[in-house]
């Protein structure tokens, strides 16, 4: 992607202003099936999102039996509220944010909640079918399971990656990822739920419990019988909130088709620590402004340092113009301490520091990043999502990472081409790459309430002679502070 064309604010633009237009152009290369798009301001992609579809070339055809139809499946998560006033309200009081009040399937929270049975999406099928659905997990701070009642489906795709097909009864995707699945109509012709739920890893933290549906819906089901209104719909049993071991087979079961090209031989070894953290409450701030656990405040960071976003001029735009004192190439590629990631955690580590710091990439280079969990305040789920890039998730596991032990796992040969990786709970990933697209790349978790505490950096890529000559003058329109 085009360093200009990514969006994220004060990474690589300035926030489009109200009533102000900006045109994203780029290119797409080696990507097909499923992807995204939404606002990368604040909360604004609680309600600013849609899918970006991508097919085959003109002439080619899917690796997999062509659908007889094909839709679109987004997840979404409601408040009940300004989702720009929960953040507010957050940042005010250092405490965690509120809790969403529903889940939605294309924009509709189905037939669970008492609000909206008139407006349940309807997805149709016929017997003897084979259709695409292609997952969207949008919600802002959830990894949702996704099941269909009575019905199995086969993963063919995900993060716009064709995948080794194998067959589940249960996806989950963490917000930011995508899964295409195709799905039989081999049932008898009536009505079954599409349901998704919470996957709650993070223990004694709050969540919105509750379940959303959508309608499978057979052309041919019968009608319903004199007086009913309609044929209620079969519902599917869901995991558990906490199923752990349901989430691990199924990234497990990813695998690219065929055997990829992934970096051997590696330039760039770096260590990321993710994970949350408490902030002491400041001199100046009283105890309605740190509601955190013990009166602190809330905060998340890599490798300690919670990243701090400039507030008058993006990253790339810095860098571009040669402006000093936006930010900082000193990242630390390690942790800067080594202890018991995954342990009991001493208190006096819970607290980051601050800081728009960034780690510099030769263009070129290979490399490698382990992604750890921590127990700080509690172990956790996230969705790492990197800009600019697809890489090889080539390992998980549970604990600490181990170099010594857990480099013999790596899958070198078919591992899944993704955007983003759910980092296990009290566990870690590792992912490949080549540096090889120069610009200003953020990576985040992508639950919002933690990249609003920090939980990010940026990786920026020059091709030696410096981001000004290896990617093209910004646009005129790009939206300036």
């Amino acid at each position: 992607m085009e360093g200009w064309a990514d969006g994220p604010e004060f990474v690589t633009q300035c926030p489009i202003r109200p009533g102000e237009s900006y045109t994203y152009r780029f290119t797409i290369e080696g990507q097909e099936g499923t992807l995204w798009w939404h606002a990368h301001s604040s909360w604004l992609r609680a309600t600013v999102y849609g899918a970006l579809i991508i097919h085959p070339k003109q002439g080619e055809s899917y690796p997999f039996t062509n659908p007889k139809r094909e839709t679109p499946i987004l997840l979404g998560e409601w408040w009940d509220a300004n989702p720009i006033d929960v953040v507010r309200q957050a940042t005010q009081t250092g405490g965690a944010p509120n809790v969403s009040d529903a889940y939605t399937i294309n924009g509709q929270p189905g037939d669970l909640y008492k609000c909206s049975t008139q407006g349940t999406t309807i997805v149709p099928i016929d017997s003897g079918e084979t259709n695409l659905l292609r997952v969207i997990n949008a919600a802002l701070n959830q990894p949702l399971f996704f099941t269909i009642a009575n019905h199995k489906f086969t993963v063919v795709g995900a993060d716009a990656s064709y995948l080794k097909p194998f067959t589940t009864t249960v996806l989950m995707l963490g917000p930011g990822q995508t899964t295409d699945i195709l799905i039989k109509g081999d049932q008898p012709p009536s009505r079954y739920y599409i349901a998704a739920r919470a996957y709650q890893s993070a223990q004694n933290a709050g969540f919105d419990n509750t379940t959303t549906t959508a309608i499978l819906e057979y052309k041919s089901a019968p009608c319903p019988s004199k007086g009913v209104a309609t044929i209620k719909p079969l519902m599917p049993s869901l995991p558990a909130y906490n199923d752990t071991n349901t989430v691990t087979a199924f990234s497990k079961s990813l695998r690219s088709p065929r055997r990829v090209e992934v970096p051997t031989e590696i330039d760039e070894n770096l260590f990321f620590t993710i994970g949350l953290g408490l902030n002491n409450c400041p001199p100046n701030f009283n105890s309605n402004q740190c509601q955190g656990p013990n009166g602190t405040r809330f905060t998340a960071s890599m490798n300690n340092v919670s990243f701090v976003l400039p507030s008058n001029i993006s990253i790339l735009q810095a860098q571009h113009l040669g402006v000093q004192g936006v930010f900082t190439t000193d990242f630390p590629t390690n942790p800067p301490l080594q202890f018991d990631y995954t342990g009991n955690v001493s208190r006096s580590l819970w607290q980051p520091i601050s800081g728009t710091k960034v780690t510099k990439l030769k263009f070129g280079s290979r490399v490698q990043i382990v992604l750890q969990d921590t127990s700080i305040v509690t172990s956790e789920n996230h969705p790492i999502h990197l800009h600019g890039y697809d890489f090889y998730v080539v390992a998980e596991g549970f604990g600490n990472f181990d170099p010594k032990k857990d480099t013999s796992k790596f899958n070198l040969v078919d591992p899944p081409q993704r955007n983003t990786v759910a980092v296990p709970v009290n566990g870690w990933s590792v992912i490949r790459f080549v540096a090889d697209n120069p610009g200003a790349w953020i990576m985040h978790c992508h639950l919002d309430v933690h990249i609003g505490w920090g939980l990010a950096t940026v990786l920026l890529v020059d091709n030696g002679i410096g981001l000004l000559e290896s990617i093209e003058a910004p646009p005129e329109d790009l939206p300036l502070c």
